[in-house]
């Protein structure tokens, strides 16, 4: 039991190491990066609800026009 315990903390200390590590090595965007992406997403998230609101317009119609059509 001892042992399992002693072998638990060494993985998690191993872990905890090779995450410091990695994080050292990431490369974070700048401010203007961030801001330019960040742009690009809520343009997008616009882009795609208009889309879909469109789509969804059209699907409607038709599915009124095809149930006034056979339900007369």
């Amino acid at each position: 039991m001892a042992e399992e315990k002693k072998n638990w903390v060494q993985a998690t200390r191993d872990y905890i190491n090779e995450l410091k590590l990695e994080m050292r090595r990431v490369t974070w965007p700048n401010r203007k990066q961030v801001e330019s992406t960040t742009a690009v997403v809520i343009f997008s998230v616009f882009a795609f609800a208009a889309y879909f609101f469109v789509v969804d317009s059209i699907l409607q119609r038709g599915e009124r026009a095809i149930f006034s059509f056979f339900s007369k």
